[in-house]
């Protein structure tokens, strides 16, 4: 150890983070304090890893935080995460900021300040890689002033900042790739709420938890775009067909518009969405190079629309990996098995059910006849507050089909995701121990046959 070089010994100090462990290990001894005063390039306060910090007056913190950063000399990336701490002082954080402003490379804040620090003003100009703001506001962003020349990551949660500052905020970062919306409060100056960002360089957008009137996007580099528990009227991307991950997960939008040019989709992922399935089929039906496709708790805004596997094996002849939930309404199975094109590449299958009915079982086999190369079979299934001893018969049923149908396929890796011991006991608190037990004993029998099937010993009579 007495030989390790001080660099070797900062960069084992960036890699504990945390202030508190950096400060304890660099206390071994005077090469180390050394190690910590010249070369160490990361450091990490935050009030989730030390719960001290909740107990020190903002003054002690004050005096702790700045006597840590002032020791340094180079640092890189700095954390800053106080989100259960009162105000501290706005020029006791300023100073902190101006320090390492000029080495600086990532910023994460989370910082309650009286008055609100301007960081864009701070570490605008200099060589900041990743900003992440989170419970602040930003306001007045000077576009020939504030610049980012080197920024690539920018990620922003509950903060407050209007549709006008954020699109100028994008147009900041020159070499922006990745951009973060969660929860942003966007301030509006009239009723309707419009957010319009554009970048030549974007690449990825990930927006959770926004609600506006319409929201266009005009990205002619964007890879991935992810859109999470959203409210919007309309959704507009511009692009050049340079989509390949596209994903929607509890999303309410009246109009979604990806662009015509998608020939470059890879990943198409829909979950808990409403959707106009022949408006979105020829949104993505030219995706030929499709690999994945997920289409989970999807509901049809037309109760009589259907998607079938041969629609699917046509327009997407590369799909490597297809998940579909089971989803039977008025006797309409949504994910049909008409046709008969194989889906010839797909290796991975996802199937899984929320309400599950005798006909699943089928329903699994008709899928597994149409994938002949099939390496792996996952079953995602839902177990609770069975009502009635039919529905625990269902289930029985069920784990007797599965393992017939596995000894059939014995290429194909099964595994089994089901709910645990607190689904049914719950349901023994609802329905006394005797209906309990038997779907307690149904769901133990289910997984050690999976189990003892995978490991190649399928004990089950």
């Amino acid at each position: 150890m007495d030989r390790l070089p001080v660099e070797v010994i900062g960069n084992i100090l960036s890699h504990l983070r945390a202030a508190r462990d950096v400060v304890i290990a660099s206390a071994t001894c005077r090469k180390w304090r050394l190690a910590c005063c010249k070369h160490l390039h990361t450091l990490s306060f935050n009030s989730k890893d030390w719960p001290v910090y909740r107990d020190l007056t903002t003054t002690r913190l004050e005096i702790l935080i700045t006597q840590t950063i002032f020791q340094t000399s180079g640092l890189q990336a700095l954390s800053i995460l106080m989100e259960d701490v009162d105000e501290f002082s706005a020029s006791t954080v300023t100073a902190w900021l101006l320090y390492t402003r000029e080495t600086l490379r990532q910023l994460c804040y989370n910082v309650k300040t009286m008055p609100n620090v301007n960081i864009l003003e701070i570490c605008g100009r200099h060589k900041l890689e990743t900003l992440e703001l989170a419970h602040n506001s930003v306001s007045g962003v000077e576009p020939n002033y504030q610049r980012f020349p080197c920024l690539k990551s920018l990620s922003l949660s509950y903060v407050s900042i209007s549709a006008l500052d954020l699109n100028l905020l994008v147009s900041v970062c020159p070499r922006i790739e990745s951009l973060e919306l969660i929860n942003p409060e966007i301030a509006m100056s009239d009723a309707q709420v419009t957010v319009e960002l554009s970048s030549s360089t974007l690449k990825s957008v990930y927006v959770e938890a926004i609600s506006l009137d319409k929201f266009i996007l005009e990205a002619d580099g964007i890879e991935c775009l992810h859109l999470k528990d959203c409210a919007l009227e309309v959704f507009e991307l511009i692009g050049k067909g340079t989509l390949k991950h596209f994903k929607i997960d509890d999303v309410s939008v009246i109009h979604l518009d990806i662009g015509e040019t998608v020939e470059n989709l890879e990943t198409v992922d829909i979950s808990n969405f409403t959707i106009i399935w022949p408006k979105f089929y020829q949104m993505i039906s030219r995706s030929s190079n499709l690999k994945r496709l997920r289409l989970w708790d999807v509901m049809f805004d037309d109760e009589d629309e259907v998607v079938d596997l041969e629609t699917i094996a046509t327009c997407f002849p590369h799909l490597s990996h297809l998940s579909l939930s089971y989803d039977v309404r008025d006797g309409v199975l949504h994910y049909g098995l008409q046709g008969s094109s194989y889906l010839e590449n797909v290796v991975v299958l996802e199937l899984g059910w929320t309400v599950i009915n005798d006909l699943f079982s089928h329903w699994v086999e008709g899928l597994l006849k149409r994938c002949p190369n099939l390496k792996r079979l996952v079953i995602h299934g839902i177990v609770s507050e069975a009502k009635s001893h039919e529905e625990c018969q269902m289930l029985a049923n069920f784990t007797t089909s599965m393992v017939e149908l596995m000894r059939k396929y014995t290429h194909v890796d099964p595994h089994f995701n089901l709910m645990d011991r607190y689904v049914v006991g719950h349901y023994f608190s609802l329905h006394g121990q005797g209906h309990c037990s038997k779907a307690l004993d149904m769901v133990i029998n289910f997984c050690k046959a999976a189990e003892h099937y995978i490991s190649g010993h399928m004990l089950l009579t």
